[in-house]
């Protein structure tokens, strides 16, 4: 009988191992832009998710935010070349391109 309850105590444990590794999985987003814009103007993420800002113009794009929450520059890139940002905290980002003002998208990033 004791074999039996260790059993079934490790496949509870691995079960409920299994399921906050699921819900803790950070996901990978890509946001591309075309024609001067974004390919999205607003994006809801989690805390630890990352997005891949691709660039599919023929001409180069500077992504950046100078939020409170999190500010980056991703510097100059040409077509075909993509830059990672992770997310790491929670709060609402204006992201733009130094080179077209008129791309914008808010990224807001939950818990």
């Amino acid at each position: 009988m004791k074999k039996y309850h260790s059993l079934f105590s490790m496949f509870i444990l691995v079960t409920f191992s299994a399921s906050v590794l699921a819900e803790a999985e950070v996901k990978s987003y890509v946001v591309t832009q075309k024609e001067k814009k974004f390919s999205e103007e607003k994006l809801k993420i989690k805390v630890g998710d990352s997005i891949d800002f691709k660039n599919d113009d023929p001409w180069f794009h500077n992504v950046f935010s100078l939020s409170d929450v999190q500010n980056f520059d991703l510097g100059s890139y040409p077509k075909g070349q993509f830059k990672t940002v992770v997310f790491n905290k929670e709060g609402k980002l204006d992201v733009e391109c130094a080179i077209h003002p008129q791309m914008h998208m808010v990224v807001e990033v939950t818990k």
